[in-house]
């Protein structure tokens, strides 16, 4: 391979990326970024890889999760708590079910950006930019030309939600002697509230026994990790976040980042920024790739075969997660490779209602991590994570779940602004069901 820098991708072919209408805006932008602190430290960036190596292992569990694309607009102090609060909720009880420690990763403090499938899209009989998301552009019709200064405003607000998400987090927010913080009230419907009720009060009761018998950490209860991860599709803004930390480069913009399937192609420029970054990486797998190819790319991205680096997150849809998976999974078990395997149950499920509005079902989400549960159990691996579009609001984007939305209940309160995410009560759904399964596998 020829030597990486920071700038190597540079030549490399690209896509997905904005037609700035001033390149020179562009460069400026870009000098401004270079010059601001980093969002994360190099530390935390190994902390990251060490537990994900763990998970690769099946020693603890990954849950990735957060917005579709962030909005500029939800750097408020409700959205952020949510936020958190749905993590945390479901953190808790995969811990508790599957007697598993959670690594959680949020897809936060940096998901501003979205793939698209088409440059410039008709609405009423005139022809927009897409909208890419707000690092790029503004979802309302006036504001879809593409603006470099936006990539600055998606800085500022990654360094607010990361600001209070630490400052809550230390703060004891997830304390889990109180966990009335991390209540949302539309959970109360829920067919598994009593459920949820009732593991919170064992876990008191453990707390308890452990403070009386001095058993444990006093405090290790009040606290947890979490870490921040985004999809790095803008790579002129990645570019800036990456800097040299002793012998190696590092991007401190997030702790994890990962590469979408539309731009994992192996002589892109995708794959040449990422093979040469400390973090760990991401990589999007989907009905397309071929056995070979994966592991071609996998071990472009983790020439040396650590343990930790690269996470698989395969999308194929319900119903072909059972036919496509098991020879990708046979082909990089053959081949020796060291890789975390995760779920992404929400992208090969999406589909449009008969008015036009994108949904996804519960039961296909929950069918496909049960197909990925059983074609790693019958190869032998082990499925170490789930990667979910989900939110701590109200939403009405998924049909089926605790409420049994159907379409119809889509427009009560639709808010994304690109692909359907699970509610809070889906999300617990979710998390009861995998812990359910990882019991079974252990």
């Amino acid at each position: 391979m020829s030597a990486w820098t920071p700038g190597s991708w540079q030549p490399f072919p690209i896509s997905q990326q904005p037609d700035w209408p001033d390149k020179e805006v562009l460069k400026g932008v870009i000098s401004q970024l270079k010059d601001l602190p980093p969002l994360v430290h190099a530390g935390e960036v190994d902390a990251l890889k060490a537990n994900l190596a763990a998970a690769g292992r099946g020693e603890c569990f990954l849950l990735q999760g957060g917005d579709c694309a962030e909005q500029f607009a939800d750097c408020k102090k409700t959205p952020i708590e949510n936020r958190l609060k749905v993590l945390l909720a479901m953190s808790l009880v995969l811990t508790w079910g599957a007697r598993l420690p959670v690594v959680r990763v949020g897809r936060m403090a940096g998901q501003f950006g979205k793939p698209r499938s088409k440059p410039t899209e008709t609405v009423d009989g005139v022809e927009l930019n897409t909208y890419r998301g707000d690092i790029v552009n503004g979802h309302d019709h006036a504001h879809r030309t593409p603006d470099p200064f936006r990539m600055l405003t998606a800085y500022h607000c990654s360094a607010a939600v990361l600001n209070y998400s630490r400052a809550l987090l230390a703060g004891g927010f997830a304390d889990l002697q109180n966990p009335s913080n991390w209540e949302l009230g539309f959970v109360a419907a829920s067919e598994r509230k009593h459920e949820y009720e009732d593991l919170v009060e064992r876990i008191h009761d453990a707390l308890a026994f452990m403070q009386v018998t001095g058993a444990g950490a006093a405090d290790s209860h009040k606290s947890v990790e979490l870490f921040t991860s985004h999809e790095g599709l803008l790579l002129s803004y990645e570019e800036a976040h990456t800097e040299a930390v002793g012998s190696k480069y590092y991007n401190l913009g997030a702790h994890m980042l990962w590469i979408g399937d539309r731009t994992r192609k192996l002589d892109g420029a995708h794959i040449e920024y990422f093979r040469g970054v400390a973090n760990p990486i991401g990589l999007k797998v989907g009905p397309s790739m071929k056995p070979q190819e994966l592991v071609s790319v996998v071990k472009t991205l983790n020439s040396t075969n650590e343990e930790g680096r690269l996470t698989l997150i395969t999308r194929f849809g319900a119903g072909k997660v059972r036919e496509l998976l098991p020879p990708l999974v046979e082909a990089v078990k053959e081949a020796g490779l060291n890789v975390v395997w995760s779920c992404d149950p929400m992208h090969g499920n999406t589909r449009s209602t008969a008015s036009g509005v994108k949904t996804r079902s519960f039961s296909d989400i929950l069918d496909e991590i049960g197909g990925a549960f059983d074609v790693h159990k019958n190869a032998g691996t082990w499925l170490g994570g789930v990667h979910l579009e989900l939110t701590g609001e109200d939403v009405t984007e998924c049909t089926g779940g605790a409420q049994n939305l159907s379409d119809e209940d889509l427009n009560r309160s639709y808010q994304t602004t690109c692909d359907p995410r699970l509610n809070h009560a889906q999300s617990l759904e979710v998390a009861f069901r995998v812990a359910k399964r990882l019991q079974q596998m252990r």
